[in-house]
């Protein structure tokens, strides 16, 4: 106890160089994001403001933005519910296999993009494994808007779980106990003491899955078909479109509202964060 204090007053840090540390960190954070970000920004105000809004809202730009919001909001809807189910799983019970479960949450992290649209593609399509009984059923997934939707499921899934998971492990058991002692049924139990706890990490979670999904790429510009006149383009293959016409300003003018879009989302997920630490510091 006397070494710490001693360590506290005499300002010293258990890590030296810090002034060294700082420089490193802000060098590398301006070669990789700032530097990177602010190219974005130079690129798109060669533009006139006429010509960005003309760009903007040019109907297959509009449609590319209103596919992407859509599908990723739908599939992040979606990631809630069942990452929700399998984070509880996860935690709550004991079963064999468990480990490798826990350990296939990180696929979608570990496998590059385009392998998953191209899998995905593959086994929805009409004569797929799964596309084929679907098509029986008159369900079209592969070159569609559902198979945007499962595409961006998949990649998604995991923000949800990971962001929920620790919470629950965290979660003192004896708020339950003491709502089941008081009479509460098990679905009030958790409607008014569990989910309001989980309630910040699931907003983090779908945050993060619609962020993932408004920007991707790999695993839906296989399985959407990128047809503008069945309206299954997404905006980051609009963008791919317009660089390989060498419209360098065009892309980096749509690339602008994605990045405002993204920081808008990263900005709700910070508040809910800070929020919750705060109220979290309160009740201690």
């Amino acid at each position: 106890m006397n070494t710490k204090g001693n360590r506290a007053k005499s300002g010293k840090r258990v890590i030296p160089g810090f002034g060294l540390s700082l420089g490193i960190t802000i060098t590398l954070l301006s070669l990789i994001v700032l530097i990177p970000l602010a190219s974005v920004l130079v690129y798109s105000v060669k533009l006139s403001p006429a010509e960005f809004w003309g760009t903007i809202m040019e109907p297959n730009v509009l449609w590319a933005f209103g596919i992407s919001i859509l599908t990723s909001l739908i599939a992040a809807f979606i990631n809630v519910v069942f990452g929700t189910i399998l984070a509880w799983v996860l935690v709550r019970y004991n079963f064999p296999g468990k480990r490798i479960l826990d350990g296939l949450i990180e696929i979608p992290f570990t496998l590059p993009t385009a392998v998953a649209g191209i899998t995905l593609s593959k086994m929805y399509a009409t004569n797929g494994e799964f596309g084929g009984p679907l098509s029986v059923l008159g369900i079209e997934v592969s070159y569609t808007h559902l198979g945007l939707i499962v595409a961006l499921i998949f990649i998604g899934i995991p923000f949800v779980v990971r962001a929920i998971q620790p919470v629950l492990e965290k979660l003192d058991g004896r708020y339950e106990e003491a709502a089941y002692m008081l009479g509460a049924s098990g679905f009030t139990t958790f409607r008014r003491v569990i989910l309001p706890e989980l309630k910040p990490a699931i907003l983090t979670g779908f945050g993060l899955a619609f962020a993932r999904g408004l920007g991707e790429y790999g695993s839906v510009v296989y399985i959407s078909g990128n047809s503008a006149k069945e309206h299954t383009q997404v905006v980051s293959y609009v963008i791919m479109q317009k660089l390989e016409r060498m419209d360098y300003a065009s892309a980096t003018a749509i690339a602008l509202v994605m990045l405002v879009m993204a920081f808008i989302i990263l900005l709700a997920i910070n508040i809910v964060q800070i929020r919750q630490s705060r109220r979290t510091g309160g009740e201690a």
